[in-house]
Parts: structure tokens; sequence; C-alpha cells
């Protein structure tokens, strides 16, 4: 089973959405904000994915944290941080279980094709 985990307002995160609708892959569907993050799903996704791919350091989360935040990101307690504020979360995380996708592009659209092996 796949989960998406975005934000309802997020352009990139409402157009993997229409994706795998069109396509008829189910999916789950897990607001970071509304619903948050737990420190285990976080610290998997560091293991799988990096922190590099994980936080997004464009947006207006990043920019309004503080210097001493902005540290700990890169430091031991990225993972409290992120679980604190999920909206620092890069995305959408397409979790496929073995593999997750971060983004939303053609070049993550062709590589969610190969692994679902069905040519959408």
């Amino acid at each position: 089973m796949i989960t998406l985990y975005g934000l309802r307002n997020c352009d990139r995160c409402r157009a993997a959405r229409r994706h795998l609708d069109r396509a008829g892959i189910a999916y789950t569907y897990h607001d970071l904000r509304d619903d948050g993050v737990s420190e285990d799903l976080v610290r998997d996704w560091i293991g799988r994915i990096g922190t590099d791919r994980l936080v997004n350091r464009r947006s207006t989360t990043w920019r309004g944290l503080s210097e001493q935040e902005r540290r700990a990101v890169d430091g031991s307690d990225v993972v409290a941080v992120l679980v604190s504020a999920p909206t620092l979360v890069k995305r959408p995380v397409i979790d496929l279980g073995e593999t997750c996708l971060v983004g939303f592009d053609d070049r993550i659209r062709t590589e969610l094709a190969h692994l679902l092996n069905d040519g959408t």
C-alpha cells in the first residue's frame, strides 16, 4: 500500500494525488499538518532517504526558524524538530514500503511508474 504524506494546500501534493487518482492507484493520504508525524516515522525516513532530501530548506517554515533551530535540524535534534514542525518535510513523501520518493516532478513520475510496473 502506498502512503502519500503531504499538505492539503501544496501544489505538488495535489498533483501527486491527481496523478494517483487518474491512474487508479490506491493510496492512503496523510496530512502532515493535521495528522503530524511520529519520531519513529521520521527516523525511518532519515534512514531511507537522508536528512538532505527530507528537510525543505526553501519553505516558509525554514525561513521562520532561528539560527539555533536551523542548527538543530542539521544536528542530532533533527527528529524532534521535524516532529514539532512537520511542514519542514519536503513533500510529498510517497512511501511505497521499501522505497520512499520525495517531491513530484517528471523524474518522480517516471520512477513511480517504474516501481509500480504499470507504465502510468
